[in-house]
């Protein structure tokens, strides 16, 4: 397998594929090529349309700023890890001990001195599950808590705060953790909104890219929602009503809800950006498929169901996880049923659902390209196919492949169909000289939902364990990135063939413990290659002040009222000590 070149070197590198792309026809994928324009990765096909099951373009990536190669750990869980300071009840954080270093060989085993061999491939950031909240939404499922705990988070109206302090931690990183390779770029791998709602979408983009955001809907002089409902099974932070939540130690914050909901401001990265789609982007809350015109013009309507017994939200819970009513009958039925005991809140056509077609536009509007490239990884090509699956060049010998897992039918497990798995596999073949990450939002094992894609029937639909047994017939392929879980999981990937890869899925950033993680590809020079992984927190400080409602102070309470969150399992979600910070070794293909 050739190698071109090292991205650790001093001098600028110029990517030679990236100068073809920029002025040739460049296919990753038989049957149509596409030209990029040099000032921006959008994709515009050089031939008439390509039919759905043609090729995602290459988008190029630019490269970051240059940064000392020495290794970075400040800002790292390498360094400290929010940690609780007091031992029962509501528990204030502080600052723990990082999180060690686990070298993992179950792929191939580690040489003495490789460290003093290296060089480095790449190194990127990876961005999961933000999930930024339309916490005023009619769609949301707040009174699911009547039944179940952790369905209703007390920290959902600050998820716009925490993530523009993740990007800010980002922003702040001089190099990669191991080798201070300059970062690349930062992938985001789904569920990057909620409710599938245009105002969670905006709300992504500009934290992204940057830009002021007033993290509220409906009325625009208060807030309208279960937290100021005088309902005791929510925290009411300002007020003296004695909530369930309050019972268990959370604060009394006056003046919590205006702090929450006034404008903000994310410089936006200072690397480029990728987007993957995850079910919560293409899905009205994550799991109904589109087409009902009652939840559609509930969406944006004037009344909000903020209650439900108990029995009933069981019933219909269990109608979502085992995936019984797709397309939300069931709950369109039980609103109906219950339009006497809504609440009235202020309409919004802000909060209408998106469609495929409205995420890909989006992504591609010049005002939200950032540091770029234009589309995220989006093109125009993929507009006209229906697609939401690309390519893109991350290194000289190094590609990224973006996979849409999610399955327009319905239901929060995912699949792909056939267009787009033999898509990947004509991918993979035609770039074997190239090693090959690949990035989806949902993980192996929770590609289940074999439902078929209502606008596609006759595109049979495939799982986990078979888009395994395509990647472990590649040899070039070194890892696949995902989320969905919200936990650290790191899982070695062993084929019969001797193809073999790393599966890194990492927490999502609205649960504790609330993290992304960078990722380095090196080359130990010595037959094997190493995949560092280090994980980071927010920028937010662990230590929080109950009378600091800053843009600051909120993030820190984000991350605090997370860790605090009734039924909230930071132990598990956070992995064990092998699916944090590592040293995954893989025999070179």
């Amino acid at each position: 397998m050739s190698r071109i070149r090292s991205v650790a070197g001093s001098m600028p590198v110029v990517n030679r594929r990236t100068v073809l792309a920029a002025t040739a026809a460049v296919s990753v994928s038989a049957g149509v090529g596409y030209a990029l324009r040099p000032t921006e990765s959008e994709a515009a096909p050089v031939h008439e349309a390509a039919p759905a099951d043609a090729e995602a373009p290459v988008a190029s990536s630019r490269r970051a700023p240059g940064a000392p190669l020495a290794p970075y750990t400040r800002g790292t869980t390498l360094a400290t890890v929010a940690a609780p300071r007091t031992g029962s009840g509501y528990r204030r954080l502080g600052d723990g001990p990082g999180w060690k270093r686990v070298v993992r060989s179950e792929l191939a085993a580690p040489k003495s001195g490789r460290a003093g061999r290296r060089t480095a491939l790449a190194a990127f950031v990876q961005l999961t599950d933000l999930h930024l909240i339309d916490s005023q939404h009619p769609m949301r499922l707040e009174y699911l808590r009547s039944s179940d705990i952790k369905a209703w988070r007390p920290h959902e109206a600050l998820t716009v705060q925490g993530a523009v302090s993740l990007v800010e931690r980002i922003n702040a990183l001089r190099g990669a953790p191991v080798t201070g390779s300059p970062l690349h770029f930062a992938m985001a791998t789904g569920d990057n909104t909620d409710n599938n709602a245009h105002t969670e979408l905006e709300w992504f983009l500009k934290v992204m890219s940057g830009g002021r955001i007033t993290p509220n809907s409906g009325d625009p002089r208060r807030y309208e929602g279960v937290q100021n409902s005088g309902l005791k099974q929510y925290w009411q932070p300002d007020t003296a009503v004695r909530d369930a939540d309050k019972q268990l130690g959370f604060p009394h914050l006056e003046g919590f809800l205006a702090a929450a909901t006034r404008e903000l401001r994310s410089p936006g990265l200072n690397l480029p950006w990728y987007s993957t789609v995850g079910n919560h982007d293409s899905l009205p809350l994550g799991c109904y498929g589109h087409g009902d015109p009652y939840l559609a013009e509930y969406a944006i309507g004037g009344r909000k169901l903020m209650s439900l017994p108990a029995a009933e939200a069981k019933r219909l819970q269990d109608t979502i996880k085992y995936a019984k009513d797709p397309m939300g009958v069931v709950f369109r039925d039980l609103l109906k049923a219950h339009a006497r005991d809504m609440r009235p809140v202020t309409p919004d056509e802000r909060r209408a659902p998106y469609t495929p077609a409205d995420y890909l536009k989006a992504h591609l509007d010049p005002a939200y390209a950032g540091v770029g490239p234009v589309g995220h990884g989006y093109s125009s090509a993929n507009v006209d196919a229906g697609t939401q699956y690309y390519t893109f060049r991350i290194a000289d010998d190094v590609l990224g492949i973006s996979l849409d897992t999610t399955d327009p039918g319905g239901h929060y497990n995912g699949s792909i169909g056939t267009a787009q798995l033999k898509w990947l596999e004509r991918t993979l073949s035609e770039n074997k000289d190239s090693y090959a990450v690949v990035f989806s939002h949902h993980t192996s094992t929770t590609m289940s939902n074999s439902r078929p894609d209502p606008s596609r029937p006759n595109d049979r639909r495939h799982t986990g364990g078979e888009v395994l047994s395509l990647l472990g017939r590649h040899r070039n392929v070194l890892a696949w990135v995902n989320g969905h879980i919200h936990q650290n999981r790191i899982t070695a990937h062993s084929a019969p063939d001797g193809g073999s890869f790393w599966e890194i899925s990492t927490a999502s950033h609205v649960d504790f413990p609330q993290l992304a993680r960078v990722i380095e590809l090196v080359d130990n020079k010595d037959g094997t290659l190493s995949l560092f992984t280090t994980l980071i927190e927010s920028a937010a400080p662990h230590r929080t002040d109950f009378s600091d409602l800053s843009q600051t102070g909120l993030a820190a309470l984000y991350r605090e009222l997370s860790f605090n969150a009734p039924g909230a399992d930071p132990k598990t979600l956070g992995g064990d000590a092998d699916d944090r910070n590592t040293e995954l070794v893989l025999k070179k293909g």
